[in-house]
C-alpha cells in the first residue's frame, strides 16, 4: 500500500492507494471518499469483549471500519474530526504503542488495537484514565491529534515534563510518573498546570500542541448561561 498525508499545514487527510486485495482499518466515520472499486465494512476489530473494553474502559469508538480493495485497485481518503495533525508511525512488532483516547485514526494490515490498564496513580490523575489504547503488531499506524503533533526524542536517562493534557502516544517500554507541576500544591494550582507527566528516556514521546480540555473550557465560557 502506498500512502501520503496531504495538507499537513491545516486539516490533513490520508491518501492511501490500495492494490487489489489490500485493506486498511480506520476508526468509524474516518472515510472521506473512496474509489468505486473499494468496499467499506464495519467490524469490532476483534471480539465483543474487546469492543466493549475499548468503548467503556478507554472511551474509544465501539466499531472500526475496514476499507478493502475488493474489485481492483483504488484510492481512499481518511480524516478525523478535530482541527489537528496526523502522523504515521512504523511498528516492527518489538514494542507496543500507548495512545490517548481518540488518537488512533487508522492502521495497515497487521496492526491491532486493544486496551491496557495503567497503574493506580496514572489511572486516577492522568487525563487518560485507568485504561489507554494499546496499538501493536507490524505495519503503519496513523495517529491524530488536536493541534500539531510534535515528537520529543529522549536519550538514555534524559527526562522531560509534559502537561497532562498534551500526550498523544508513547512506546510501552517508556513509563511515566504523575507529579506536581511545582514544589507545592498551591503553587502548582496557581500556575495553571497542577499535575504533569515526567517521562524518562530512551524513547520518543508524541505530544499535541493544543489541549482539548482547555478548548472545551473556552467553548463553555462563550456559551451564555440561563440565570433564570
Amino acid at each position: 500500500m502506498r500512502y501520503e498525508i496531504l495538507y499537513q499545514d491545516a486539516f490533513p487527510v490520508i491518501k492511501a492507494d490500495l492494490q487489489q486485495g489490500e485493506s486498511i482499518k480506520a476508526e468509524s466515520d474516518a472515510m472521506i471518499s473512496m474509489s468505486a472499486t473499494l468496499d467499506v465494512n464495519g467490524s469490532m476489530g476483534g471480539n465483543l469483549l474487546g469492543g466493549i473494553a475499548r468503548r467503556v474502559l478507554a472511551g474509544e469508538k465501539f466499531f472500526f471500519q475496514t476499507i478493502v480493495a475488493s474489485r481492483g485497485p483504488g484510492t481512499v481518503l481518511l480524516g478525523h474530526p478535530l482541527p489537528g495533525g496526523i502522523i504515521d508511525v512504523e511498528l516492527d512488532g518489538t514494542y507496543n504503542l500507548r495512545v490517548q483516547k481518540d488518537g488512533f485514526l487508522a492502521g495497515t494490515e497487521g496492526i491491532q488495537v486493544d486496551t491496557v490498564m495503567q497503574n493506580l496513580v496514572q489511572g486516577l490523575f492522568s487525563r487518560e484514565g485507568f485504561f489507554v489504547v494499546n496499538v501493536h503488531g507490524r505495519g503503519t499506524v496513523f495517529l491524530s491529534s488536536y493541534g500539531a503533533i510534535h515528537a520529543i526524542n529522549l536519550g538514555p536517562g534524559e527526562e522531560v515534563i509534559i502537561d497532562n493534557g498534551h500526550l498523544v502516544a508513547w512506546p510501552d517500554y517508556m513509563n511515566y510518573r504523575i507529579e506536581k507541576a511545582s514544589n507545592g500544591w498551591i503553587s502548582s494550582i496557581m500556575s495553571g498546570e497542577c499535575l504533569v507527566c515526567r517521562f524518562r528516556g530512551p524513547g520518543v514521546v508524541l505530544i499535541q500542541t493544543r489541549n482539548p480540555d482547555s478548548f472545551k473550557d473556552w467553548i463553555r465560557s462563550m456559551v451564555p448561561t440561563n440565570n433564570n
